[in-house]
């Protein structure tokens, strides 16, 4: 096993379950920067050995550098992106198997639904829901065997509410929501628990990869770290849905809720950003 990155303080509550994570496997897709490598370091710290998966081989090195943690080159936009992942992921954790997945790689598109080419609405699906469904279907067996496994779906506001001139990448995430929450009642009792952590505006390079900066200034973007926290704390407390921050919650529940007001409400206050 490699040696884990330095540890670091949590709040007493994820502390209390922070154990179940020490000598754990963990791979985390998206993990060259932002909340992946936050994650990762989070996860080093806490005793765990981290597989750090992403298409950015310099960056993946420094996170690795800092976490102790195995670099897998991955390119879940590929057609064999997930599957080829899922066997370097099993080969570098040996007999050991992978005890977490957090699936967090993402891609985002900003702009009307008919000037997105066919090319990247593809690319959007691929990396957003179906390498995560596929991750899932490769590791799950692994996980059921041994009785038990933790599994963390990193979605977005974006899926729980819809989102103007995003359609498609809502759309993502309103699948692996609906993915994740199945995907929970078919696994119940088996010891393999899973868990969906739904960030806001978060302060990474998203914004500027999906063609559109960020323009609000409320709410205001939220540091990485705060959703890595919120990744920790599903796994130490085995939460299944986690807002960040959980004042998110409010827009979830009033989309769900009252549809209509929230309508008017999104069409009054336009573009979210």
């Amino acid at each position: 096993m490699v040696a884990a990155g330095p540890r670091v303080r949590h709040s007493e509550g994820v502390s209390r379950g922070i154990k179940r994570l020490q000598g754990a496997v963990a791979l985390v897709t998206g993990g060259s920067s932002g909340i992946g490598a936050e994650t990762a370091r989070l996860l080093a710290g806490a005793g765990a050995t981290v597989l750090i998966a992403g298409r950015h081989q310099q960056r993946l090195a420094a996170v690795a550098e800092q976490t102790g943690g195995i670099v897998l080159a991955a390119d879940l936009a590929a057609a064999d992106g997930p599957a080829r992942l899922a066997a370097a992921a099993l080969a570098a954790a040996g007999e050991r198997g992978i005890d977490i997945l957090v699936s967090n790689a993402g891609l985002g598109w900003s702009g009307p639904i008919g000037e997105i080419t066919g090319e990247k609405l593809a690319e959007l699906v691929a990396v957003n829901l179906t390498a995560p469904m596929q991750l899932t279907r490769l590791l799950i067996p692994g996980m059921r065997a041994r009785g038990g496994g933790r599994i963390v779906f990193v979605s977005s506001i974006a899926g729980s509410t819809g989102v103007r001139g995003e359609a498609v990448y809502a759309a993502t995430k309103a699948g692996l929501d609906r993915f994740a929450e199945s995907l929970g009642y078919e696994l119940a009792g088996c010891g393999v628990r899973v868990s969906v952590v739904v960030p806001g505006v978060i302060d990474t390079p998203f914004f500027e990869r999906r063609g559109r900066p960020y323009g609000r200034r409320r709410p205001g973007p939220q540091p990485p770290g705060r959703v890595a926290d919120a990744i920790l704390e599903s796994l130490a407390r085995d939460h299944d849905v986690i807002y960040v921050p959980s004042w998110m919650k409010v827009p979830a529940w009033l989309h769900h809720a009252v549809p209509g007001a929230f309508r008017v409400l999104a069409a009054r206050f336009g573009d979210p950003g």
